[in-house]
């Protein structure tokens, strides 16, 4: 006896059209005794920025508390955070990252 099977077009286009995975912000957060110079060398490396687009999200870090270095997939979002920390904590610098669900 043989069976033919056929998939549901409507299983079909919901599975084709799933939505995307949620996005992560990376966030350096602001202290008081990180230098600038310091957090900008941090963007350039693991965020890929050049010096005037570091410069300017450095400044909103020291000015606001927080600045988004970039947004990513969950797993390279959390590859970042714990990168920057070990570097920091390398250089003996306080400075924190944290990953927040982009909305």
């Amino acid at each position: 006896m043989a069976t033919q099977h056929q998939l549901d077009p409507e299983l079909v286009h919901k599975e084709r059209h799933a939505a995307p995975p949620p996005m992560y912000r990376v966030v350096l957060l602001n202290d008081d005794f990180t230098p600038m110079e310091f957090v900008i060398d941090v963007l350039q490396q693991f965020f890929g920025l050049g010096l005037e687009q570091a410069t300017i999200v450095m400044l909103k870090v020291h000015n606001e508390g927080r600045g988004i270095c970039g947004i990513y997939p969950r797993d390279i979002a959390a590859t970042k955070v714990s990168q920057v920390s070990q570097y920091a904590h390398q250089h003996q610098h306080p400075l924190q990252c944290i990953m927040e669900v982009n909305e």
